[in-house]
């Protein structure tokens, strides 16, 4: 803990954001400064609560009381020693996980939690400023190979411990950079790509190999990388986009999500061409057509709509605010969430309110969040080009025990859309030529399979992150990194002393 009666002297303070006014201008992240004195009196808010239930919200299993205790007692190296005793990029997610731990914290049942997530990102910032993060090369080598397939979170999660106790690692990646959805996926004004660059410097002086713009299943088969390597993990993530198949989806100015995100970041990054006129950018697989370069879709001066109201989904809003568009709407099917914890959200589940449903970008701009909305159509013009779209309002009922959405008569709405974004999750990893030719097993949810050490139904080959999870969050992928690299040491080794966060 940290102060036995911080709690009750100190309030929660947030991360404080640059002005709208001046973010909505630049890429670059939105958050401003916030002083390290300030960040140890957040820590000295954790109490002595006994039975810390910030743990059961953390994936990771991260012992968050103590490193509070140890901001709280200005011994920042003893906390980050912590912190990465259960977390390889605590840089990452202390700026991307919607912090459940802070759902969980005993002080959240009658006052505004632990600010976990700051104290989290503070930690790091100033060990990298302080020059603490150091790479860790192995001191004994097995002789083991293993591939690893994706340079997501958890790919790279697995890929440093794997490397650190030995093995020799090789991490395969299709797009032309490292990082997955890091990368290209992750707008740059939510966590700038320095992080992650610092990190792939760190990975690659312990000896992690990276190889970019192999796209396994093509580029390379399965059978070849089995043969050259003792064991090989999948960790593509979960990259099905779940479509819209009404009429008019055909209709240009129609895209995934994922097809204008990756274009917006590698335009922020400054990897953007003129060519006849126009602005291009290289093409991210395995999104949108295989030609090399491919246009950039702006928004400058159009009315835009994102059918989906999850993050991705709000990383279009801020993408399409700082592109200059006319306006911009999120639809969402499901009710608006209350304003504060519903009785059927009991604490210390993860709470669902409009604010913690929010993200900063929601705050920029004049935002039409419309709740308990349906699109039925997309309506075109003599160019085949989107113009409108048609929608109608819904109620939710629950009928054997399902959420369904029935239709309200004579709510039909006629909405203005220059450009609809798709951002409605995902369905899987995609069933091409990869899995197919692992052969590995699929579950109900089309999925690989595995079991707790993460190996799939090939001896040899493992999986983890969303590849078998299913869409989830950043902190759950590093934990699943974490646990397949356990899965896999303990098969080329015998027996493994990686630590397995999901043991549970």
């Amino acid at each position: 803990m940290g102060k036995p009666t911080g709690f009750l002297e100190y309030t929660r303070e947030d991360h404080p954001k640059r002005p709208v006014a001046l973010r909505v201008l630049d890429w670059n992240e939105v958050y401003s400064e916030f002083p390290y004195e300030k960040v140890r009196i957040q820590g000295a808010r954790c109490m002595d609560c006994g039975i810390p239930f910030c743990h059961q919200g953390c994936p990771l299993g991260n012992l968050i009381p103590d490193w509070n205790d140890l901001v709280y007692r200005n011994m920042w190296e003893d906390a980050i020693e912590r912190l990465h005793a259960t977390n390889n990029f605590p840089e990452f997610t202390g700026r991307l996980c919607p912090a459940p731990c802070e759902s969980s914290c005993v002080l959240g049942i009658n006052a505004d939690p632990v600010a976990i997530k700051q104290v989290e990102v503070s930690i790091i910032d100033y060990a990298w400023e302080h020059g603490w993060i150091k790479p860790q090369p192995p001191k004994v080598l097995t002789g083991k190979k293993v591939a690893i397939i994706g340079s997501g979170p958890a790919g790279l999660a697995a890929a440093q411990q794997l490397r650190r106790v030995g093995h020799e690692v090789t991490v395969f990646e299709r797009a032309d950079k490292i990082g997955g959805l890091l990368r290209y996926g992750i707008p740059e004004f939510k966590m700038e790509k320095r992080h992650l660059d610092r990190r792939l410097q760190q990975l690659e002086a312990e000896g992690v190999v990276f190889k970019t713009g192999v796209n396994v299943g093509t580029d390379i088969t399965a059978e070849e990388l089995r043969r050259e390597y003792d064991a090989v993990l999948l960790a593509g993530g979960a990259t099905q986009a779940r479509d819209l198949p009404i009429p008019g989806r055909d209709l240009k100015g129609i895209y995934q999500a994922m097809d204008y995100l990756p274009r917006g970041n590698r335009f922020a990054q400054g990897d953007v061409i003129e060519k006849d006129g126009q602005l291009w950018v290289k093409q991210t697989p395995p999104y949108g057509s295989d030609q090399e370069l491919v246009p950039l879709i702006d928004a400058k001066g159009k009315h835009v709509i994102i059918v989906g109201g999850g993050d991705t989904g709000a990383d279009c809003v801020g993408t399409a605010i700082r592109q200059g568009c006319a306006s911009v709407a999120q639809f969402e099917i499901v009710a608006r969430p209350p304003d504060t914890r519903a009785a059927d959200n009991p604490w210390p589940q993860y709470l669902v309110t409009l604010s913690n449903r929010s993200q900063a970008a929601h705050y920029e701009a004049d935002i039409k969040r419309e709740f308990q909305i349906n699109t039925l159509e997309f309506i075109g013009d003599e160019n085949g080009h989107v113009k409108a779209l048609r929608a109608n309002r819904v109620e939710t009922v629950i009928e054997d025990g399902r959420m369904k959405f029935v239709p309200i008569p004579n709510s039909e709405e006629i909405w203005p859309a220059d450009l609809v974004f798709l951002a409605l999750g995902f369905v899987g990893p995609e069933k091409g030529s990869l899995i197919e030719q692992f052969g590995v097993e699929l579950d109900s949810r089309g999925n690989v399979k595995s079991n707790t050490n993460r190996a799939t139904s090939v001896p040899g080959v493992f999986v983890a992150g969303d590849m078998t999870r299913g869409q989830s969050l950043i902190v759950w992928a590093i934990a699943e990194g974490r646990q397949a690299a356990a899965g896999v040491d303990a098969y080329l080794c015998g027996e493994s002393f990686l630590p397995r966060p999901l043991d549970f």
